[in-house]
């Protein structure tokens, strides 16, 4: 019998992680390979590596090894902000008035306020340890680039963040404590690469997009000399560190004799919700257990259900590698919402695969509800989520109150991914009442399928 839960459960630094978990080695059907888009073969080693660092180009390969070991370099930083907490949110449950039981994942105990610092760590340790002095990438709603300047700083990296325009104008703090950490921080799209040129001539005004983002990034690191780039979701390397939070949640839950009945988590590119999934995952794929997976994502950018499962670029201007996955076309670009963080045209090939095959839910959320969940959840919880993490929160509350209406007791964990107070003039908005719900057309989706490469390996669209 499951003893009683306290309102927050911390593991000890000696039971942190010494391993990440590979969610591959476990996959019944592996994700297509990338695809270089000149030969439209698949991607080796020698194709990603002028791009990545060696080390994570190995573990994006490595579909074979359950557990890879954690570096005790990153796991001593980890210490400084892991093991996180999860919780019982027994408020929000009283005030529900629901059967089911409520856990989260608190990802928010750092500076940058979010999960990313998981995966910014490792690539920093990597590009450091490979002999590399500088390293470029892109940000949307700041958490990566705030991540990724506090890990570089720490290694003693030179970073440039290329931050999706619109976001460096809703969030300019967020900017600052990257700047403060040392990064450079450039709203794209900008004048200051060729990508960014062709497209400012292509979408006048335009706010940008992560797709815009990438291609500015990759183009900097590839024509600066001992460079290179890095990725804060999407790559399965960057799934496999951030399923630190699944194995902590794992751990923690298993104490007390849980097992979860659902697991929930937002999706933009599919980082946290793959890594607090990849465990419970791996024992689903294996017939241990029948947790039902839901990934969440905003229905402004709704890449897994309205997007295509199709080869396509990783970013706008054409540039990366052709990925196979849920897309909305690589041209596609997103209303200007507060879930900077899930404005991705693409999703994560594993969180793709996996959603193909049948094993993860989608749902779509509108931003007003979104923010009425949040609303709710800080009052109960006394916590001011993320836009991001509030999807994830809303179908939690959903899920919650379905269990009440059917008089049944489900155990649901969710991922509170980050904080949200650099997201304030979304709650402004909120609080004002003018905030509104963007939902793309028949016709704006078409124009960013139009986008999708007509290539062998995707047939007849």
């Amino acid at each position: 019998m499951a003893k009683q839960i306290p309102y927050k459960v911390y593991l000890t630094e000696e039971e942190m992680p010494e391993a990440w978990y590979n969610v591959k080695a476990r996959m019944k059907t592996q994700h297509a390979p990338f695809l270089n888009p000149a030969t439209q073969k698949p991607c080796g080693k020698s194709d990603l590596t002028p791009v990545f660092c060696e080390e994570c180009v190995e573990q994006e390969l490595n579909e074979k090894d359950e557990y890879i070991e954690i570096p005790e370099e990153i796991r001593s930083f980890y210490k400084t902000f892991r093991p996180s907490p999860l919780v019982r949110a027994y408020f929000l449950e009283r005030a529900l008035s629901t059967p089911a039981e409520i856990y989260y994942k608190f990802e928010g105990n750092n500076t940058s306020g979010s999960h990313k610092l998981n995966s910014a760590a490792a690539q920093a340790y990597y590009a450091k340890k490979q002999g590399l002095t500088s390293i470029t990438t892109e940000t949307g709603a700041g958490q990566w680039g705030t991540a990724l300047a506090m890990a570089a700083a720490f290694f003693g990296l030179k970073l440039d963040v290329y931050m999706v325009k619109i976001s460096s104008e809703q969030k300019p703090y967020r900017k600052e404590v990257m700047r403060t950490y040392g990064a450079n921080v450039v709203p794209s799209p900008s004048d200051t690469t060729e990508a960014g040129r062709r497209i400012l001539a292509q979408f006048l005004g335009t706010g940008g997009s992560l797709g815009c983002a990438i291609s500015e990034a990759v183009e900097k690191a590839v024509t600066t000399e001992n460079c290179r780039y890095v990725l804060g979701s999407v790559l399965d390397h960057v799934l496999l560190h951030q399923s630190v939070i699944g194995l902590e949640s794992k751990l923690a839950l298993e104490k007390y004799g849980i097992t979860p009945d659902i697991i929930i988590g937002c999706v933009g590119g599919g980082s946290n919700f793959g890594g607090l999934i990849a465990p419970f995952m791996g024992e689903r794929l294996q017939g241990k257990n029948e947790i039902e997976f839901i990934g969440v994502e905003p229905a402004s950018c709704p890449s897994l259900t309205r997007g295509k499962f199709v080869y396509d670029f990783c970013d706008s201007a054409k540039t990366t590698p052709l990925a196979k996955m849920y897309t909305l076309g690589c041209g596609f670009m997103p209303s200007p919402n507060h879930a900077g963080g899930l404005r991705y045209h693409g999703m994560s090939p594993i969180v793709s695969q996996l959603y193909h095959d049948g094993y993860i839910r989608a749902v779509a959320a509108e931003q007003t509800k979104v923010f009425d969940a949040a609303v709710t959840f800080a009052k109960c919880e006394g916590i001011l989520p993320a836009p991001e993490s509030a999807h994830a929160i809303r179908v939690a509350i959903d899920e919650a109150l379905a269990c009440k209406r059917e008089g049944k007791k489900k155990r649901i964990l969710f991922g509170l991914t980050g904080t949200g107070y650099f997201d304030l003039s979304a709650y402004k908005q909120y609080n004002d009442g003018t905030m509104t719900d963007r939902i793309p057309t028949d016709a704006d989706l078409k124009r960013g399928f139009d986008t999708i490469p007509r290539c062998p390996a995707n047939g007849n669209l």
